[in-house]
């Protein structure tokens, strides 16, 4: 790889850690990982949200900030 396609592939790196490790903290919420066998319209999105919210909750209230 030219050191150019080397730069990028880092900086796609780098996003895509970011993204794998929020997407994790999101499925903390057992509900998300685990089969839904509620067949109500629309119940998945709301769980997910739910999930969502209370991982950006726990991220905000951290005790020790995050490195950038």
């Amino acid at each position: 790889m030219t050191r150019a396609e080397k730069r990028r592939n880092r900086k796609i790196a780098r996003v895509r850690v970011r993204v794998e490790h929020a997407l994790s903290g999101v499925k903390r919420a057992r509900i998300v990982k685990d089969v839904l066998r509620n067949t109500k319209l629309g119940f998945s999105e709301i769980i997910i949200v739910i999930a969502c919210g209370l991982h950006n909750l726990r991220v905000q209230f951290r005790k020790r900030a995050l490195r950038r």
